[in-house]
């Protein structure tokens, strides 16, 4: 996969998780991250030596319109973490935050919801199978860099997902505008799961049937709604402050 801009190549290129087989530059791109490339040198971490290009080059490898600030890796997907690997991980945590996406499409609010995950401290973001975006570089670009620090779990079907993140004692809350309580009204100091829905159609039925409780945010006046991004980071945001 190629993965572009200054902070997610730059997180990329530290994550010792990361196998990296090209980096092309323009001058101004490698100068940028020359930072991150002391970095990854001190830790030892074995990189490709930089390829020089022209701006020209790369904005013919990448989608129309994309923002690579001169800076373009060839880099192996991250391994991927499944729900009983993120179970198990968390087992002994008393306070984890989970965010699950309900068939959340757009890439660029994937990669937002990401960066506040993990601005906010969520220790995953888990998505579909179905019905959501792969992992390219417009979604890392979106992460700005979340995409090294919190794992995209992808899983077969969500509701079943919830159920085993109850058993290991995770509390799902389902945000949607018909909760008939705020978020700030409930108690989200232990194990928390946040389900998201898509713009427009909001949480499925069966999700949100297996989801523990049904809150709203506090939206209102001419525009009573926000879209799913943002949503996620006032959301995380709430639960950050409630733990405070």
């Amino acid at each position: 996969m190629l993965l572009y801009g200054l902070h997610p190549v730059a997180a990329a290129w530290t994550n010792p998780e990361r196998r990296i087989h090209r980096l092309l530059v323009t001058g101004s791109g490698r100068a940028a991250l020359e930072p991150a490339i002391a970095e990854a040198r001190a830790q030892g971490l074995q990189r490709p030596e930089a390829s020089p290009v022209d701006r020209m080059e790369l904005d013919r490898m990448l989608p129309p319109g994309a923002v690579h600030q001169g800076i373009v890796v060839d880099a192996s997907p991250l391994s991927e973490l499944g729900i009983e690997d993120l179970c198990n991980e968390l087992a002994s945590e008393t306070s984890a935050v989970i965010v699950a996406l309900d068939q959340v499409t757009d890439p660029h609010n994937v990669g937002a919801i990401l960066r506040s995950a993990a601005a906010f401290g969520a220790r995953a973001v888990v998505v579909t199978e179905r019905h959501a975006p792969e992992t390219t570089g417009v979604l890392a670009k979106s992460a700005s860099g979340a995409l090294e620090a919190v794992p995209l779990v992808r899983v077969t079907n969500l509701a079943r997902a919830l159920t085993d993140l109850q058993e290991n004692g995770f509390w799902s809350v389902g945000l949607a505008e018909s909760g008939p309580s705020t978020l700030a009204k409930l108690d989200l100091t232990g194990k928390t799961v946040l389900v998201m829905g898509a713009e427009g159609s909001g949480l499925r039925r069966l999700t949100m049937e297996r989801c523990d409780a049904i809150a709203r945010l506090p939206t209102g006046g001419p525009v009573g709604s926000l879209n799913v991004s943002n949503a996620a980071a006032v959301a995380l945001y709430e639960v950050a402050r409630l733990r405070e």
